[in-house]
C-alpha cells in the first residue's frame, strides 16, 4: 500500500486528494480493499457502477465484445452503437443521438447544437445560455463557464464567455434575465448534484417550459449524474413537467467504461451536419455493448425499487440524532449532518461503508439494484457515525 501510494505521488497528477485504501477487487455492491477489508459500496464511483461492480451481464457483453471488435472509429457502422442510439431513442422520445466519451463533453456538444442552432434561427448574435447558481456541467474550459460555481473558476480565467448564471428557483429573475437577452438556451440539472444533491422546485422546472415557448429558446438538461435510473425515473426530467430539446448524459450510462450521449429532439436533430462535430472514441463499440446492458435493465419494476429504497433512506434519516435534514431524489441523496460531512465519511468508511460528500453533505450513490439488508446496513452505520 505505502509503495503504490508513492509510485502514485510520483506519477499521477496531483489533482486527486484520494481516500488511504487501495480497492483491489467487487461484486456488486461489495468491495474489498488490499487487507482484506470489505465495505458497502454507496458511491458507485460518483454514480457510475449503476449495477455494482463486476455484474455478470455487463461484463460478458463488455468481454465478448471487446474480443469480437475493441473499436473501429465512426468512419464505419457498427451494431452496438446503432442499437444503443435506438433504445436511448425509443425511450426518451428524442430524435439523434452524439456519442462521446464523458459527461463534459456531451454538454460541449449540447452547448454546440445550441449555439449553432440559434445562430440560423435567430441571429449571429444570440448564443447566450443561461444555467443556474450552483450548477456543475463539467471541467472543460466552455462547461466551467457553464458551471455556476466561481470556486471551479479560480485559476482558469479568461473562460468561454456567452454564460450567465442564475439563482435556482428563482423565477422572477430568471424572467428578467430571459427578457433582457438574446438567449440561445436554458441548461440546468433537475437536481444538482455537485451543488449539494438539490432537486429542483416543480414550479420552477416548469416555468423554464413556459418561458422556453415564449421566448424561443432551448431547453438543455444535463442528466449527467441525475440520469439512467438515479432519481427513479429513467431521466430525471421525467419527474417533471418539461419537454426538453437535448439531454445529456454519461456516468451510469456505461457501468463503468466511458461513455456520453448527446440526445437531441425534434428541433435540432439535423442541426449538426458532416464535420460540424466529432469524437474519435464516441460510439465504441465496447462501451455501448456495456451500455446496452444497462439501459436495457431499467425497467419499472426496478424503477419502482428505486423509489422504495429512496423512501427508505429518506425516513430512516430524517430526524435520527446528528441528521439535519435529507435531501435529494431517488438514489441521489444528500445529507447535511451535525458533525463534518468528511468526519462522517471517515467514521463510516471505518466501519465498513463508502460514501461520498458534496459539498457540505454526506452524499450517497448507491448501485441501482443494491440489496436491502445492504442498504439497512449501511445506513444503520451512518445514522451510528452521525450521532
Amino acid at each position: 500500500m505505502a509503495d503504490l501510494i508513492s509510485i502514485d505521488k510520483q506519477y499521477v497528477a496531483n489533482t486527486y486528494n484520494r481516500f488511504q485504501i487501495e480497492l483491489v477487487k467487487g461484486k456488486g455492491s461489495h468491495i474489498v480493499d488490499i487487507n482484506g477489508k470489505e465495505y458497502i459500496d454507496m458511491g458507485t464511483g460518483i454514480g457510475v457502477t449503476a449495477f455494482g461492480f463486476a455484474d455478470d451481464e455487463w461484463a460478458a457483453a463488455v468481454s465478448k465484445q471487446a474480443a469480437t471488435l475493441q473499436h473501429t472509429s465512426n468512419l464505419y457502422y457498427t451494431e452496438p452503437c446503432a442499437k444503443l442510439a435506438k433504445v436511448l431513442c425509443e425511450k426518451t422520445g428524442l430524435k439523434k443521438v452524439f456519442f462521446s466519451n464523458s459527461g463534459a463533453e456531451a454538454n460541449e456538444c449540447a452547448i454546440k447544437v445550441a449555439r449553432k442552432w440559434a445562430a440560423e434561427n435567430k441571429g449571429d448574435d444570440c448564443y447566450t445560455i443561461v444555467t443556474l447558481e450552483n450548477s456543475f456541467h463539467g471541467r472543460t474550459i466552455t462547461t466551467l463557464a457553464a458551471t455556476g460555481q466561481e470556486h471551479y473558476h479560480e485559476h482558469f480565467k479568461p473562460l468561454t464567455n456567452g454564460f450567465i448564471h442564475t439563482p435556482a428557483n428563482d423565477i422572477e429573475t430568471l424572467k428578467n434575465t430571459v427578457k433582457s437577452n438574446n438567449i440561445a438556451a436554458v441548461m440546468i440539472e433537475c437536481v444538482q448534484g455537485e451543488g449539494g444533491v438539490i432537486a429542483l422546485d416543480a414550479d420552477f422546472v416548469k416555468a423554464v417550459g413556459i418561458l422556453a415557448k415564449e421566448y424561443n429558446f432551448l431547453i438543455i438538461i444535463d442528466e449527467v449524474q441525475t440520469g439512467n435510473g438515479r432519481t427513479g425515473k429513467l431521466y430525471a426530467y421525467m419527474n417533471y413537467d418539461i419537454s426538453p430539446d437535448i439531454v445529456t448524459t454519461a456516468k451510469g450510462l456505461g457501468g463503468g467504461l466511458p461513455i456520453g450521449a448527446a440526445m437531441l429532439g425534434e428541433r435540432v436533430e439535423s442541426v449538426l451536419g458532416f464535420g460540424d462535430h466529432g469524437s474519435t472514441y464516441g460510439g465504441n463499440p465496447v462501451c455501448c455493448a456495456g451500455a446496452l446492458t444497462v439501459i436495457n435493465r431499467l425497467t419499472d419494476e426496478l424503477l419502482n425499487e428505486v423509489k422504495a429504497k429512496s423512501r427508505y433512506i429518506f425516513n430512516e434519516l430524517n430526524g435520527a440524532d446528528g441528521i439535519e435534514y435529507v435531501s435529494g431524489m431517488g438514489l441521489m441523496i444528500g445529507i447535511k449532518t451535525t458533525k463534518p460531512a468528511v468526519e462522517v465519511v471517515k467514521s463510516a468508511m471505518e466501519k465498513g461503508v463508502l460514501c461520498l460528500t458534496a459539498k457540505d453533505k454526506v452524499r450517497l450513490l448507491p448501485a441501482l439494484n443494491i440489496p436491502f439488508d445492504d442498504l439497512k446496513n449501511a445506513i444503520d452505520i451512518i445514522k451510528e457515525v452521525a450521532k
